[in-house]
């Protein structure tokens, strides 16, 4: 066997995993759920094709009303995480030592240790009404009823931000971890002041490791199921809900195919537009965080 031929071969083998891991997980279920949102139920057990889950999405003013309000708060849960994020990476990144990055990594791991589940439950231990918080608040005589933190956007917006702050954090330290300290030096030796540095220099060189968080947070947020559920209850209504009634509740699966691939052409609408907004391509902006 030529030399060629063998590196050939183990190209194929080295991207075998990937490729199945590819059509098995994305590319077949996203296929299958294509292919059962355009059956469209005209009789029992009798199926036609066509656009009627599409409209009847478009037709309810509740389920593009939802889609909209989880849009808007996955921008505001991705822009907090951003805003949060960064000075904590910058900080990783730039200032701390070789050991305090350690500590500082494994502490933003903390909440991935435990599901979505058992982070809702907690903050739920903390905000309910005989909670944590409330209780030590009616203790330290600072208030003198019980008071409900949960059920309300602040309270998820808060889950949510907790939950995905670390997929801001990981690309923006990768970025600038490889930003020359040379290049903030001279932005300072050139009479520029803290704001100017950041806003000219550093923000600029960290663009790829932003663009990258917020697709990352946005995308988990706008998927979110669990968090929003049991900490918006009721008053918080989400698209995911959405999709699980249609699937679960109301064995819609028509329906429910339809509204996921709703959910996913519109958040690619959104990365599409940011990326645009951003000057930033998807190429780039993977391959500098």
């Amino acid at each position: 066997m030529k030399q060629n031929d063998i590196k050939r071969l183990s190209l194929y083998l080295l991207f075998a995993p990937f490729a199945l891991w590819i059509a098995l997980l994305i590319i077949l279920p996203h296929a299958g759920m294509l292919y059962i949102s355009l059956r469209e139920k005209v009789a029992p057990r009798v199926y036609e094709f066509g656009l009627g889950n599409y409209i009847n999405f478009f037709n309810e003013p509740i389920y593009w009303n939802t889609l909209i309000r989880t849009g808007s708060m996955s921008l505001l849960v991705t822009v907090l995480a951003l805003l949060l994020g960064f000075p904590i990476a910058y900080y990783i990144a730039k200032i701390a030592g070789y050991r305090t990055r350690g500590a500082l990594f494994l502490m933003c791991l903390i909440p991935l240790w435990v599901s979505d589940l058992i982070r809702a439950f907690g903050w739920i231990l903390l905000l309910r009404e005989t909670g944590i918080i409330s209780s030590s608040l009616q203790w330290a005589g600072v208030i003198s009823t019980p008071i409900e933190f949960l059920y309300n956007d602040a309270t998820v917006i808060v889950g949510l931000v907790y939950t995905v702050i670390l997929f801001m954090i990981v690309p923006l330290v990768s970025t600038l971890d490889g930003m020359d300290d040379s290049m903030i030096e001279a932005g300072y030796n050139l009479g520029g002041n803290g704001p100017t540095v950041l806003r000219r220099i550093i923000i600029p060189y960290a663009m790829p490791g932003i663009v990258s968080g917020c697709i990352v947070v946005f995308m988990l947020t706008a998927g979110s199921y669990l968090t929003p559920i049991l900490l918006g209850g009721k008053n918080s209504s989400w698209f995911t809900e959405q999709i699980y009634d249609q699937f679960i509740t109301r064995y819609n699966w028509e329906s429910g195919a339809a509204f996921g691939f709703v959910l996913l052409a519109f958040t690619s609408l959104v990365i599409w537009i940011g990326l645009k907004l951003s000057g930033q391509t998807l190429s780039s902006t993977v391959a500098r965080s």
